[in-house]
């Protein structure tokens, strides 16, 4: 389960099917420097993203596979 509390490249490397997610936010740092050190809350409200809403996709993008 995805909490926010992980770094955003440890999401994508351990569950690939996330990118799409991240992407359908806006959120395309999954490949920057920073996603290494951002968790993925830090992320989403640096981009004024929902937080519980991305964790909640993030999550079922993650029981479908």
């Amino acid at each position: 389960m995805i909490t926010g509390a992980e770094s955003i490249t440890d999401v994508v490397e351990k569950y690939p099917q996330t990118v799409e997610v991240f992407k359908k936010y806006g959120m395309h740092c999954f490949g920057c420097m920073a996603a290494r050190f951002e968790n993925v809350e830090q992320g989403a409200s640096a981009h004024g993203i929902d937080i519980s809403s991305l964790i909640k996709d993030l999550n079922k993008a993650v029981e479908n596979h």
